[in-house]
């Protein structure tokens, strides 16, 4: 039986835990060759990268900072070098330095333009050459709900999500006529290890004021990425999928 992805190679960005550990491991299930990126959480990366290795998919993960564009370029060569090709991008590596902004320092405002903006812009770039030869390749990068409607609390954080939607329908454009597709998804509330440290009691209100009734889980993103990234969105480019519940209907 045919996987969504047989044959495909892709490059999964900030994938040690929560989504982007999901979306790796809901790639290979569907049939593709990984690569992927840690930075600070190298026994994680490194777990990762035994456990889908002894499923039987070829696996390879990358220690390498994605706000650092030579490091971007590197790593793009090296994943050609090691898999032969590169399909599917995901732009998933991302930090959140919350607060309101009267009290936001500027390191705080330029490290999650860094991490969350920049390194799409680094991935991206580097990522169009082996793509742009291909004639081929399919790019998700990762938004949020917050980067369409904004949050109280995250000025950085929402305006690195909004430029990414930006960036998305502005790279779809420049790239679709040599067949490379760009699209966003917008997540909305994802339940990981980072909401299970919050109150009980606003988890349970944020849920209420989903129309699904529940927080959706990193699974929910990994498919509707994978949807993206194959070959049965082949006409879906310069789009933004929010997976949200309903959140923002």
């Amino acid at each position: 039986m045919t996987k969504l992805l047989d044959g495909k190679v892709a490059l999964i960005t900030g994938a040690s835990k929560g989504i982007g550990r999901a979306i790796a491991a809901y790639f290979a299930q569907q049939g593709a060759q990984v690569a992927f990126t840690y930075l600070s959480s190298v026994e994680k990366g490194q777990q990762l990268e035994q456990e889908l290795a002894a499923s039987g998919t070829k696996v390879k993960g990358y220690r390498s900072d994605a706000s650092v564009y030579a490091e971007a370029e590197k790593l793009i060569e090296d994943v050609v070098a090691e898999f032969g090709k590169l399909d599917i991008l995901v732009n998933n590596a991302g930090i959140t330095q919350d607060g309101l902004l009267m009290r936001m320092s500027e390191q705080q405002w330029d490290q999650v333009m860094a991490v969350n903006l920049k390194s799409v812009f680094n991935l991206t770039k580097a990522a169009t050459k082996p793509m742009m030869r291909a004639k081929a390749g399919s790019i998700i990068n990762m938004s949020s709900v917050v980067g369409v409607k904004g949050n109280a609390g995250q000025a950085n954080y929402a305006a690195s999500k909004a430029g990414i939607i930006g960036f998305t329908k502005s790279v779809a454009l420049e790239l679709g006529s040599r067949n490379i597709r760009c699209n966003a998804v917008a997540p909305g509330f994802i339940e990981t290890e980072m909401t299970d440290a919050l109150d009980a009691k606003q988890v349970d209100e944020w849920r209420k004021a989903i129309p699904l009734r529940r927080g959706g889980t990193p699974e929910d993103v990994a498919k509707a990425t994978a949807f993206l990234a194959s070959d049965d969105s082949a006409y879906i480019t310069g789009q933004v999928l929010q997976v949200d519940g309903g959140m923002l209907t």
